[in-house]
């Protein structure tokens, strides 16, 4: 038996005839920050839907903890908390009011309700009636309500969806210390590039229902190549200079890049230049930032 926490094979959900999410495999481990990227429309909410027994799926087998999906879904979800889309409050009733409609469903004690508000820090707030929070402190108290249940996995879609920069620190913080202080395992999907960048510690891209890369975020930089920028005195000449010298280098009209090379391979090509007499004014390393290579995984197709 293997130690992934969600696990899936050839997950595949087709409606109208359409596969939504075609050929689908995933796999979390204990810990990670499990960072569910795409474009709106990839098959993002569609797959974490199936992994909350919510939809069915065409084909492929879905375990979480080890067990089947389809054999043990109540005792498997028992352990699973979720925010999916906007969370449903009554507006009337205050924050630990709306909890304690939740935990008397899940038979929870009473004293979790202080325990997520805290979690969440949301203590202060917790009396006043919800209908007079921000969105951001709704999504915390919707993170909140899912971790009512001392969940093992927290699933996340888009949680940070239509915050202010304020509302999107909170929730990024929040996440990033769930593995941490509750020993959880979290699964976030999100379009926002950034975001999953700075918290997550692996990543799953997907476009028009397929997997494309599955991996840490190290890893995924790793795929880039870094350009190295060259300020140079008459960049056309120098770039000539380069070429006929057997260098490989792109001019566009101001300065040269190298695309690439090694740290030993521009040294030469430096002192190169300098032998033919153009003075090289500025040397810099330009790294592929997350969202470029997203954005030529998914043949263009990004986020904001």
């Amino acid at each position: 038996m293997n130690s992934w926490i969600v696990e899936t094979e050839k997950l595949t959900k087709a409606i109208g005839g359409k596969a939504v999410v075609n050929d689908v495999k995933i796999q979390i481990g204990q810990g990670d920050i499990y960072g569910f990227l795409g474009p709106n429309g990839a098959g993002k909410t569609t797959t974490i839907r199936m992994l909350l027994g919510l939809a069915k799926p065409t084909q492929g087998s879905i375990r979480i903890f080890g067990k089947d999906l389809r054999k043990e879904r109540l005792s498997i979800l028992r352990k699973v908390g979720s925010l999916v889309e906007y969370p449903s409050y009554y507006g009337h009733l205050n924050a630990r009011e709306n909890l304690e409609v939740v935990r008397r469903l899940l038979g929870a004690p009473r004293a979790r309700i202080g325990e997520v508000l805290d979690v969440v820090r949301l203590t202060a707030e917790s009396s006043r009636p919800v209908k007079g929070f921000s969105l951001g402190m709704k999504q915390r108290l919707g993170i909140a309500t899912a971790l009512l249940g001392q969940p093992e996995l927290l699933i996340l879609d888009e949680p940070t969806n239509g915050l202010d920069p304020a509302g999107i620190l909170e929730i990024r913080e929040l996440i990033k210390r769930m593995p941490k202080e509750l020993g959880m395992t979290v699964l976030v999907s999100s379009h926002l590039l950034s975001e999953i960048e700075q918290m997550a510690t692996k990543v799953g891209i997907i476009a028009k229902g397929r997997m494309l890369f599955q991996d840490s975020i190290g890893a995924l930089r790793e795929r880039a190549q870094a350009k190295v920028r060259l300020g140079v005195s008459d960049p056309e000449s120098a770039w000539r200079q380069l070429l006929a010298a057997g260098y490989e280098a792109e001019w566009d009209r101001s300065r040269l890049t190298v695309n690439g090379a090694s740290d030993s391979r521009i040294a030469a090509i430096v002192a190169s230049l300098v032998r033919q007499d153009f003075d090289v004014y500025r040397v810099e390393e330009e790294g592929a930032s997350l969202e470029s290579i997203f954005l030529k995984m998914t043949g263009g197709e990004g986020s904001l």
